[in-house]
């Protein structure tokens, strides 16, 4: 019998109800439900509820057990008839008010439990029997909901965002469905919506997890490809539609919906994931292959590559040329393609429009099985201005710095994150580590670095405020930085972080326990400006601008550097390597040849942007493949089998890459050649490894030097290990039939010399036999 003076148990407090887990009933047999009134709740309640701004939906609906009784609540508002059934017993329930229906059965006939029931709905069309999202418990822990207040889940994926969850039923069976929990601590209400519930957010709306600011709602039956939405009643009592900020997976672009995803994918790389844990990147030979995925090769028509076509014609191709890394241009979600992925959506998505996460693992997968590393773009500096991502996701700016000052960037048109906001923090350093673990990327190169650590950066007078101490530096940034690089390597042993940094900020590789950033690398944006500015010149001028190919060996132990000829050297009128280079197409492709060489021979790890193997004729443009036609000209296929020899030559020689980051490991041989554009250098490999020295010679004239007098580190035969001129790479085969004979004799600073023939527009690379054969 109905008390209405009794007080109902639900309550409005910041925390919500806990419901005991569901036990099905043990087999008995089918008892008559007794006839009870369902316990009662205020119509104001029942209103939020209908309105989706309960914060707590299931302190009112789901099952309830009160005074020998439970009371069944659900929500379905399109429905004609619910009834809950366990076991063979039906207990129908009445609409009590705006699509909300309500019952109750005595524990007699539950046997004295809550039971583990479902709902068989009937909207028209014939009964569906369905689970009840609001009878489960939360799917985080008090832990994780700590952790995440704290800023400090590392595995954050692992709780937040959409996640495929198995309940076991006490009695046998399982319920599979979709656990979804989002940080959003000043929405009102949160609501999702998708393919499980026809795009109807009112049946579905979230619980808030206590004062953590997460809310979450697991949805029975949600498997693994649902696309969903996430509804936000934020803090300005808008509501809003929102992609998941951590979703694993999203909608191919211009579509912005969030899907579901689980991966089944089984790794077959253990061998080179157990060899990279013992090494460190900076002692290991890097000649690395940038490129951006849309536009590397397409189908006829303009189709883009899958993941899995990219596996079969990427890993072969790099393995052929000998690249020992491949580092990717942004393949985290981002709907706009002219930003190459720089401008991104979703953090812990791959690009879908190559296809799904597993796909994007298999690529991994077979690349390290190919013996080449991995390294993505990252890009936690600022983020996509779209609507349905994570702008004032909360009605606030949650992920973006309120401050105008700090958090708009005003070159890029972006928002900047909250670099002050210990979760933020924690929502990228997460990020890092998922890429990292889950997708076994073997690195991340971080994108605009430098305006990440100023407050002036791109700014004006009058437009930043300088930091409590006065200064420029963003203090939060730095913070940030330190945090990501100190967890990542302490995480992820063998990875490497490179910084993109084009300042000459202190420490930007040096350990964050000595007040550094912590980065593996950072990139030398001096050596490849000063580069360029030569090479662009004509032969005969080069002489007034020698020491631009100097000054780098000045600085070149401050940083661990990675020397890049990227594409944003590439794009934007710059033309293509090849167009920068003086004279006719010949000495264009000469000049390639040698600069290539005497890169891959210069202290620092290499990176080249994709085309730039080929002589790529015309600027790179996203929209379109690369100049693969080249490649039915022989000059071309010689810039290609050069940079193939050039990286095999490079592996084989410890010492062009093991003393990248100490001054012992070069020294000049002549560095003041100016009249005859001529540089050489020694690169000496580390007396533990018994390895012989290099030396490599430059000529950037455009005319040979013969009987060219080389100081050298010790007589006997050296090798001519590569020669840029041979005629199998395009040249005019000047050279010195394979090898050079030095004799004692003081020549500079080296004791012995030789007489060569140094070829026009033209890189040797000369290294000491083993066995002596001077006479």
């Amino acid at each position: 019998m109905k008390n209405p003076k009794k007080k109902p148990t639900h309550s409005k407090s910041t925390e919500p109800s806990v419901v005991e887990p569901v036990e099905p009933v043990a087999a008995v047999a089918p008892v008559a439900p007794v006839e009870v009134e369902p316990l009662a709740v205020q119509r104001g309640e029942l209103d939020q509820i209908i309105r989706g701004e309960h914060g707590h939906p299931h302190a009112v609906l789901g099952p309830h057990a009160h005074d020998g009784q439970v009371t069944f609540r659900a929500l379905k508002p399109l429905a004609r008839s619910v009834v809950v059934r366990f076991g063979d017993t039906d207990v129908p329930l009445t609409h009590e008010h705006g699509g909300i229906w309500a019952g109750a059965v005595s524990t007699a006939a539950t046997g004295g439990d809550v039971p583990g029931y479902r709902l068989a709905v009937d909207y028209g069309d014939g009964e569906v029997v369905v689970d009840d999202p609001y009878r489960f418990l939360p799917t985080l822990g008090e832990m994780d909901l700590h952790l995440v207040n704290e800023g400090r889940h590392e595995n954050l994926w692992q709780v937040l965002g959409a996640r495929v969850h198995h309940y076991d039923e006490p009695l046998g069976g399982t319920v599979s469905g979709t656990a979804f929990a989002v940080w959003a601590p000043s929405a009102r209400a949160m609501r999702v919506k998708g393919d499980f519930n026809s795009w109807d957010g009112r049946e579905h709306p979230m619980r808030q997890l206590g004062s953590s600011g997460v809310w979450e709602l697991f949805v029975p039956g949600a498997g693994s490809g649902t696309s969903y939405r996430l509804q936000v009643l934020g803090a300005d009592d808008q509501w809003r539609e929102k992609a998941d900020p951590m979703a694993a997976y999203s909608d191919v672009a211009p579509d912005t919906a969030s899907r579901v995803f689980e991966s089944t994918h089984e790794w077959a790389d253990q061998e080179w994931m157990t060899a990279r844990a013992a090494k460190n990147a900076v002692d290991e030979p890097m000649s690395v292959y940038e490129m951006h995925l849309g536009s590397w090769k397409r189908h006829p028509g303009g189709r883009f590559w899958s993941y899995d076509e990219m596996a079969d014609g990427l890993v072969p191709y790099l393995a052929d040329l000998g690249f020992t890394h491949v580092e990717l241009m942004p393949v985290m979600q981002h709907p706009f393609g002219g930003s190459w992925g720089y401008h991104v959506t979703s953090y812990f998505a791959t690009d879908s429009r190559f296809g799904d996460p597993d796909g994007f693992r298999r690529l991994v997968d077979r690349l390290h099985q190919a013996g080449i590393g991995v390294i993505l773009d990252w890009v936690p500096g600022h983020f996509a201005t779209d609507e349905w991502a994570l702008v004032k996701f909360d009605g606030t700016p949650l992920y973006e710095d309120p401050n105008p000052q700090r958090g708009w960037h005003k070159e890029w048109g972006s928002h900047i994150f909250n670099f002050g906001r210990p979760e933020v923090r924690n929502f990228l350093y997460a990020n890092a580590l998922y890429w990292l673990e889950e997708f076994h990327a073997d690195g991340l190169r971080v994108d605009g670095v430098a305006s990440m650590l100023y407050l002036d950066y791109a700014r004006e007078a009058g437009e930043w405020q300088p930091n409590k101490h006065g200064g420029r530096e963003n203090l939060e940034a730095v913070q940030f930085l330190q945090e990501m690089n100190a967890t990542v390597y302490k995480r992820v042993p063998g990875v490497c972080t490179i910084a993109e940094e084009s300042t000459s900020w202190p420490g930007v590789t040096a350990p964050t326990s000595t007040g550094g950033l912590g980065f593996g690398f950072k990139w030398n944006m001096g050596w490849m400006h000063d580069t360029l500015d030569y090479l662009e010149r004509e032969p005969i001028h080069r002489q007034w601008h020698h020491h631009d190919l100097t000054f780098a060996i000045t600085y070149a132990w401050t940083e661990n550097f990675v020397l890049p000829l990227s594409h944003d050297e590439v794009v934007h009128g710059k033309g293509s390597l090849l167009r920068k280079m003086p004279g006719d197409r010949w000495q264009q492709l000469a000049n390639l040849r040698a600069y290539y060489a005497f890169m891959w021979a210069h202290p620092g790890k290499q990176l080249l942007f994709m085309g730039g193997e080929i002589g790529q004729e015309s600027e790179w443009a996203e929209s379109r493949e690369l100049d693969w036609w080249l490649l039915e000209h022989p000059e071309h296929q010689g810039l290609s089998a050069l940079v193939r020899d050039l990286n095999r030559a490079y592996v084989d020689t410890p010492a062009a890459w093991a003393g990248d980051v100490s001054a012992a490991g070069f020294e000049w041989v002549d560095a003041d050649d100016a009249g005859r554009n001529t540089y050489s250098f020694l690169r000496r490999a580390p007396a533990a490894s018994h390895a012989p020295d290099l030396v490599c010679v430059t000529n950037f004239a455009s005319v040979p030097h013969d009987g060219y007098r080389l100081g050298l580190p010790s007589a006997g035969l050296w090798s001519e290990v590569l020669n840029t001129d041979a005629e199998g790479y395009g040249g005019s085969g000047v050279g010195n039939l394979g090898s050079v004979l030095a004799v004692e004799g003081q020549h500079g600073s080296m004791p012995a010399h030789a007489d060569l023939v140094v070829p026009p527009l033209a890189t040797l690379w000369l290294r000491r036999q083993t066995t002596n054969l001077a006479g």
